[in-house]
């Protein structure tokens, strides 16, 4: 019975707000199921030809010499018919920040099918691009069909990349925040956040639904927290985040430098494929090929050698700069992986704690995603290495700077040193090498 002490509301008066927002949570209830449908079926399609790509390269050696073919072929498919979708994650950033057009269909098959070649030849590259792209470009499809709004459209395409990601590596509540975070540094925008978990739980069950199977990585050992501990950590920190710096910086560099000097876009994949295949062929170095996750698991329980990250490093600028298609975050968790493994000795720290702390904090770093990165480390490692993975994460994005794998990220809020709100990373060298011209000529 209705109490009859309760005030009447007033004809016209605005419903409850609990009301307002059931047709909001129905709405984003059925987007978001949709979504990680596709981009959960769209990632078991990937990972199982991913896997059939990498055991057959292991199986046939001979394959790496047709890595430059193979490359020429895929730049050749993508000047014809993929220049529109061949920015990948920059365009959907883009999209998101300054929606303009509906995101090809035709994004998700050639993405797909360029990362399977790049891998099934022996190409460095990563698998969280192709997820994330084809989980944003499958996603952008019900913006046409369901005649959605610029700002539904945003979150649609934000919680596409949540799906994709958690999908590709099995860590729902880290795909989830990198949908929010990886758009702007300092800046998340949590009007998306039911609508990102909610695809990336799902899209993450739709695949173990059709038998994924995500490679487990143990820390064995988590001291207890003292100073030393701390320090060590912090120090580490500090090497993780550069060496995301120097990732990103050389990759973009290198890319520059190919597009300066060989105008035809084939070229760049024939050319970068043959010094690859020539290195790997010659110096028998087929460990820094591929996703390389049998050495990740390695870095976890043993010693090796100091140099390899250095390797990994060489091998996945090489690739990516030269336009292979293809990720650029399992390259990164080998990298980190292998560095912890190397400082672990330096630093007195167990192998497999520091290993574990490279694989996320390199990848922080790189891509500015340090609350990410840390959710990441919970969910793989478990909770016990949270202030670990934090303090690491935090450091190494703090230290890599106002730059990162992704060219089209802004700056919401600068790290700490001054950066103009809303500007991408890729507009912020010429912005600042602009204003230090002005300082001179304004100094007397």
């Amino acid at each position: 019975m209705m109490d009859p002490r309760a005030p009447e509301l007033p004809p016209g008066a605005p419903r409850p707000e609990v009301l307002n927002l059931l047709p909001y949570l129905g709405k984003w209830i059925l987007l978001s199921c949709a979504v990680a449908a596709m981009a959960g079926t769209a990632s078991a399609l990937f990972l199982y030809a991913l896997d059939w790509a990498t055991a057959t390269r292991e199986a046939h050696r001979w394959l790496l010499a047709f890595l430059p073919v193979a490359g020429c072929c895929v730049g050749w498919l993508y000047l014809r018919i993929g220049q529109q979708v061949e920015a990948g994650n920059n365009l959907l950033i883009d999209e998101i920040h300054d929606p303009k057009k509906i995101v090809p269909l035709r994004m998700a098959p050639l993405v797909l099918g360029a990362t399977v070649i790049s891998h099934l030849f022996g190409a460095s590259v990563g698998r969280e691009g192709t997820a994330v792209q084809m989980g944003g470009a499958l996603a952008d499809q019900l913006t046409h069909h369901l005649k959605l709004s610029h700002e539904d459209r945003r979150i649609l395409l934000m919680a596409g990349i949540s799906a994709g990601f958690a999908s590709v590596f099995g860590t729902p509540l880290a795909g989830a925040v990198f949908g929010l975070e990886v758009l702007a540094i300092g800046r998340i925008r949590y009007e998306a956040l039911f609508p990102c978990l909610l695809a990336a739980m799902g899209a993450d069950q739709v695949g173990l639904m059709w038998g994924v199977h995500h490679t487990r990585y143990v820390i064995s050992a988590v001291p207890q927290l003292s100073t030393w501990n701390l320090c060590a950590m912090l120090l580490a920190g500090i090497a993780f985040g550069f060496a995301g710096k120097y990732f990103a910086d050389l990759t973009h560099a290198l890319g520059a430098w190919f597009k300066r000097t060989i105008a035809y876009a084939p070229l760049r994949p024939l050319v970068g494929g043959s010094m690859l295949a020539a290195t790997a062929w010659f110096l028998h170095a087929d460990r820094y090929l591929g996703l390389g996750i049998p050495i990740i698991v390695e870095a976890f329980a043993q010693p090796l050698p100091p140099y390899d990250f250095a390797a990994k490093l060489a091998f996945t600028v090489a690739s990516l700069g030269s336009g292979f298609k293809g990720g650029e975050v399992t390259p990164l968790f080998y990298i980190g992986a292998t560095l912890g493994n190397a400082l672990a000795p330096l630093l007195h720290m167990p192998v497999s704690l520091l290993a574990g702390m490279g694989f996320v904090a390199v990848f922080a770093g790189a891509a500015n995603t340090p609350l990410a990165c840390t959710l990441m480390a919970m969910e793989l490692f478990g909770a016990e290495v949270g202030l670990y993975a934090a303090l690491a994460c935090v450091v190494s994005y703090l230290c890599s700077g106002h730059t990162g794998i992704y060219s089209a990220q802004r700056v919401g809020h600068a790290k700490h040193r001054h950066a103009p709100e809303g500007i991408t990373l890729s507009e912020l060298a010429a912005y600042r090498k602009s204003r230090s011209a002005n300082q001179e000529r304004q100094e007397p």
